[in-house]
This record gives structure tokens, sequence and C-alpha cells, in this order.
């Protein structure tokens, strides 16, 4: 049982214990309390921890930018990319835009005037081809580090919302809840507003009807109207609002609502049709009660 056990049978130190001593290799009983805490803390034949080298901390920090990175495009922002000429020039083919994902989670609906990225509502992209992505791209779609190539979405500008009416004359401007829009510092230099007419068409609500900034290059609500929705894109297909190009760096800028949307009169068109409504539905009872009295009179002469 090592030196206990002999210092008990003898009474007197061994040797081995009085050479101990000499060396300053103490053990046994003579452990003082703080040399105990000390080897019971780094344990039996450990000497002073080391720290972690930078290459096995390497594969956990990867691990975590990729958990933040699949959180932030899940939740926050992702990247899309342009790949057609139909928002031109508010958006060039190649551009790469950040979409907001994080505001409709808490209730926020399109506005007109936003740049919207959304799912394909069914037929739009009929017959149109997804370029195939390698493993690479798949995988950096799928972190939010790369646009997704498999994902059938377009982007465009919403014009009207839930129980807005627009309508627009060939060769004239959008008309808006009866307000003629000026769109000219949006649309593609030398676009009109419409080639065709269509309209009126009231927005059901929950509904938004957009259309893209070249209007002569754009398969928009206007062109889909036969599809379930009369053209109008579910509020829930949305996946965001573009607020930024961020790429190439030379067209960085970010993607406010045109003035134009902001006119109090849009509102004010839209409020007047259920008041003169309740007007109508008020004078009613009153025309019909003096229409009587009249009546009543002529039949007594």
């Amino acid at each position: 049982m090592g030196d206990l056990a002999v210092g008990a049978r003898s009474g007197h130190d061994e040797p081995e214990k009085r050479a101990d001593e000499a060396t300053g290799d103490v053990t046994g009983d003579d452990v003082t309390d703080d040399e105990v805490s000390h080897d019971a803390a780094d344990g039996p034949g450990r000497g002073p921890k080391k720290q972690r080298s930078f290459w096995k901390e390497l594969p956990l920090l990867v691990g975590i930018a990729l958990v933040l990175a699949l959180l932030i495009k899940t939740f926050l922002v992702q990247a899309f990319s342009i790949p057609s000429e139909s928002m031109m020039n508010t958006l060039q083919k190649g551009d790469r835009v950040l979409v907001d994902k994080l505001t409709p989670w808490f209730g926020s609906e399109p506005e007109r005037g936003e740049v919207v990225v959304f799912h394909d509502p069914g037929g739009w992209l009929e017959g149109q081809q997804a370029p195939k992505p390698n493993a690479v791209q798949k995988f950096l779609s799928f972190i939010g580090l790369m646009p997704s190539a498999e994902e059938k979405d377009l982007i465009k500008r919403v014009i009207a919302v839930g129980g807005d009416t627009v309508s627009c004359k060939e060769g004239g401007k959008v008309v808006l809840n009866g307000v003629a829009l000026d769109e000219t510092s949006y649309l593609y230099p030398g676009s009109v507003p419409c080639q065709d007419s269509f309209g009126p068409i009231k927005v059901p609500e929950n509904r938004i009807w957009v259309m893209g900034d070249n209007r002569q290059n754009s398969l928009d609500s206007r062109f889909h109207q036969q599809l379930p929705g009369g053209g109008t894109v579910s509020n829930d297909e949305v996946v965001g609002r573009a607020v930024v190009i961020a790429w190439p760096v030379t067209r960085w800028a970010t993607l406010p609502v045109p003035d134009v949307f902001d006119q109090p009169a849009l509102n004010q068109a839209l409020a007047a049709a259920p008041v003169g409504a309740a007007s109508v539905a008020g004078a009613l009872p009153l025309v019909l009660w003096r229409r009587k009295k009249r009546t009543s009179g002529h039949t007594a002469e």
C-alpha cells in the first residue's frame, strides 16, 4: 500500500521516505490541502491545459457561420439574381438584389410602388427552363450565399393592392383609384405605361397587381388575366421586398418607393367609394318616404 503501510508498521521513517524528504518529493500524509486541490484539478498525470489550435477550431467556426447564413437566408435577407430585362432600367439582367424577408413575419404586406420577389402563382413561367445548377451552386443556394436557380421566382413592381381599382387605355397612363400615375421616374426610357388597354380591374383583398418597369418587355399581371386570380398575385406568394442592388458594386443602389405612390389622393379616392355608397343607402329611405307622401297627397285630391 505504499509509504503509509510501511510507516504504520515500523513507527519510524524508512530510508525511502527520508530520501524523498531530502529531495523535496513529499507523498502520503504530508501532502497539503492546496496541493490536493491542484492535483485534483489537473488530474493524475496531467500538465497545464493547452489551448486548441486554430485548425481544430476552424471546423466549428465554419459550422457556426453556415448555421448563421442559413438562418439569415430563411428569416432575414436572401439574394436573388435578375434573369431578364423586364425591370430595366431599375434592375438590369445579372444584377443581384437583397430581399427583405423579415418584415412579412411581423404581418407586413406588400405596398404600392415596392419591388417584390414572388413565387410563380402558377403558369406565369410555363415553358421557361431554369438552368441546372451544379452541386456547389446548390449548396451555396441552400445557405443563401447564392441565388437559387431551381425556384421559379419573379420580380416586379407592385402597382395596386387589395381593394384598389387599376386600369389603362392603350397609349395612356395607368389609372389607380381614379388617379392617373406619372411613372416617368422608373419606367424604361421610351416605354409607354401600357401598349394594350386593360381594366378597370378591382384587385381582391390580400392580392396585388404587379407590372414590370420595362412595359414592352414584361409578362406581368396584364398577360395572365385568364389564369386563376385574374392576373393578381396572392400576398402569401410574396417572398419579400427587394431593398438594395448588392452586385455588381458599380450598380449599388437602394430601391425606394417612388413618390408617385405617396399621393394622398390614391387613398382618398379609395375611401370615397364606400362613403358614397353609404350616403346613397342613407338617402334612399328619405327619397322613398317623400315619394310615398306625394303619392298619398295626389290620391287624396
